[in-house]
């Protein structure tokens, strides 16, 4: 070999993509963590030897502990290279095992999960969700909008009387005219019409009436899913309160629910929706993702949603921002279709200025005010 081969291949390799790509993912490290609880969200910054940050979004826990946990976990991931997302993401779901799985764990590796994919997709310059295999789709729809609605139900009491299930049919019957037969009605019984009640009401509606009927039991006890399957004829939908893999597997075994809505915050981050998506997949489940996360939230479970085959609508009210907090990259038309996010990692820009100020605002948590029935019973909600 003449050395002028060998230096056309050493600069060669210098110049190959590849080794450049390898060699700067190969040198990055965690370095830093941060939650910021602003409201009922926490936010989740990690920064890395390499200056580039990554920013995920807690919700639904009480604040001031998954704050906490957040810090604890830091333990765990400290000095971590941010790319091994999959081997970082069982590290701390198996790492206490007596806490693994549930709420408080499950949503908290949720927004570490998330920063982590922003940090791998901004230091390889493109989108996350060509990572996760290249885009399926170039739009994705989210209600409400003037095609898609969903109507909700409050708690109940075990069995309904005619006047307050007629109430609710007049009330679904009137949003199916609101958007035309060429709309989307969804109805959102919340957990909280016990399964007499719901047998009752579907039994009231048209099948047509609704295409789905979400939340329709509290998770836990799979036969109460599957007497539901067999006594209501419209669809049925279940996720937002159900975590990983394990807990969604259940539903597609039974052949019980026919819509899957995992919370991209909820569920334990992109890398297990993404999951639960081709679980769905070999089963001709769609998913119709639960959403009520900022437009960090929203962004994550976006580029989920970008990249899987079968989807139905997806969950995004833009009041839930507060103004000037995030800046996003995508947009939703006039007919509730949004478009994917652009730019690197997930797409949007936090200022953290505006974060430290809303920090600074008392929040109330909002669940001492729900659940109550007549005669002062708790109910499930």
């Amino acid at each position: 070999m003449t050395d002028q081969t060998s230096l056309s291949e050493v600069v060669a390799a210098v110049q190959n993509p590849a080794a450049q790509v390898a060699d700067r993912s190969s040198t990055i490290r965690i370095t830093r963590i941060a939650a910021t609880p602003v409201g009922p969200k926490v936010f989740v910054k990690i920064e890395t030897n390499h200056g580039i940050t990554g920013w995920g979004e807690i919700d639904q826990l009480e604040t001031r502990v998954a704050a906490a946990l957040v810090q604890s976990l830091f333990e765990l991931i400290d000095g971590e290279n941010p790319t091994r997302i999959e081997h970082i993401w069982q590290k701390l779901y198996r790492a206490h095992r007596d806490i693994r799985g549930g709420p408080f764990m499950t949503h908290t590796i949720a927004g570490i999960d998330m920063a982590l994919w922003d940090i791998a997709g901004k230091l390889w310059n493109t989108p996350v969700y060509r990572l996760l295999g290249g885009p399926t789709r170039d739009r994705i729809r989210v209600y409400p909008s003037p095609t898609a609605t969903k109507p909700g139900a409050g708690p109940s009491e075990f069995a309904g009387t005619p006047a307050e299930i007629q109430r609710l049919v007049t009330y679904i019957q009137g949003e199916r005219k609101r958007v035309g037969t060429g709309g989307l009605v969804i109805f959102d019984a919340h957990c909280a019409l016990p399964p007499p009640f719901l047998i009752q009401l579907a039994s009231a509606l048209n099948p047509t009436d609704v295409a789905f009927i979400e939340e329709v039991a509290v998770p836990g006890n799979i036969e109460v899913f599957k007497r539901l399957k067999a006594a209501i004829k419209i669809p049925l939908a279940t996720g937002e309160r159900d975590r990983t893999i394990w807990e969604f597997a259940a539903y597609l075994q039974e052949r019980c629910i026919d819509v899957l809505q995992p919370d991209c915050a909820h569920c334990g981050g992109i890398t297990q929706m993404k999951k639960i998506a081709s679980l769905a997949e070999a089963y001709h489940v769609p998913l119709a993702p639960h959403c009520v996360t900022t437009e960090l939230g929203v962004s994550a479970s976006f580029h989920v949603t970008a990249a899987i085959p079968f989807f139905i609508i997806h969950e995004y009210y833009p009041q839930i921002t507060p103004k000037g907090l995030v800046r996003k990259s995508w947009t939703v038309d006039k007919d509730g279709n949004a478009s994917l996010p652009q730019g690197p990692g997930l797409g949007v820009e936090i200022d953290e200025k505006e974060l430290a100020e809303l920090a600074k605002k008392p929040h109330r948590p909002e669940w001492p005010t729900r659940g109550r029935l007549r005669d002062g019973s708790i109910a499930d909600y």
